[in-house]
């Protein structure tokens, strides 16, 4: 792979590394202070009036003090960004790198745009977070807490130890790697994003992906075992739980997590899901409807 960025025989291709290679001594040290103090994007979160602009203006400090010497284009640069911003953290740092760039550019050139910068972030807030959203919450973390509880159900110490491991190795990565990439496409990222499909292919695919994996754990970790069973005549009797998985193999859990999903989209509190769980789990157990 090359230092830099590439540009093939066709101007619509472009090869990116996403290594810190290529970039000058200032720039890497930029962008390790805006991927450190990124982390804090959301210490300041302010609700529905600015979300996380204040820890975004935080982490883009380091790029602000080296593109704009005078205080005065330095307010306007923090000013500009005060407005709404919410994305998922982990792809987040992707739009501080093209921010960066902006600004960069802003700082070079007279007559540039400035107005393109918020324009671009909100644009980006959708598609990413999609993208983000599906990829770390509905599939990395579901992965991470089915081996984490796995193994932790067994009375291991290392269950918790791996789902932080499997899911913040993969995220502080691709923090690094996003920023690197933002800041090295520049404002072209757009366009080419949505000209080439690949901005809609990956957030169909990971999808996909998350309702694979939320439904493969809602398999191995729901159970239902019916105890009742139904006396007959001269032969033994037939357990309840035999018919219920005639009908539909796994059909009690797969409709407590459907409803459970109805709650929550309905906005019950998730603690008030908790304990009616359990209270309903331990009603079924003292009563003997479920067996151990």
């Amino acid at each position: 792979m090359s230092d830099e960025i590439e540009k093939t025989s066709s101007p619509d291709e472009m090869k990116v590394n996403i290594s810190a290679k290529g970039l000058s001594p200032e720039d890497r040290k930029m962008l390790n202070s805006i991927y450190w103090r990124s982390f804090t994007e959301y210490c300041f979160w302010a609700g529905e009036a600015e979300a996380g602009s204040d820890g975004f203006i935080y982490s883009l400090m380091p790029a602000f003090k080296r593109f704009y010497k005078s205080d005065e284009d330095r307010t306007k640069a923090m000013v500009r960004h005060t407005t709404w911003f919410n994305m998922t953290e982990n792809v987040s740092t992707f739009v501080m790198g093209l921010v960066a760039a902006m600004e960069r550019e802003n700082s070079e050139i007279e007559d540039f745009d400035v107005s393109s910068i918020n324009a671009v972030k909100a644009s980006l807030m959708g598609p990413l977070s999609g993208v983000g959203d599906a990829v770390f919450w509905g599939v990395l973390r579901v992965i991470a807490a089915a081996v984490g509880i796995s193994i932790g159900a067994t009375g291991s110490v290392l269950g918790p130890i791996l789902f932080l491991l499997i899911y913040n190795i993969p995220s502080m990565l691709c923090r690094w790697w996003m920023l690197i990439l933002g800041y090295k496409l520049g404002s072209s990222f757009l366009s080419k994003a949505y000209e080439s499909g690949v901005m809609g292919i990956i957030m169909k695919a990971a999808s996909i992906l998350g309702l694979i994996m939320i439904g493969a754990m809602s398999a191995s970790f729901v159970k239902f075992s019916c105890a009742l069973s139904i006396p007959v005549p001269n032969t033994d009797a037939v357990k309840v739980q035999t018919y219920l998985d005639a009908i539909f193999k796994g059909l009690v859990p797969i409709s407590l997590t459907l409803f459970c999903t109805w709650l929550l989209q309905k906005k019950v509190n998730v603690v008030w899901l908790i304990l009616g769980i359990m209270a309903l789990g331990l009603l079924f157990g003292m009563t003997g409807v479920v067996s151990a």
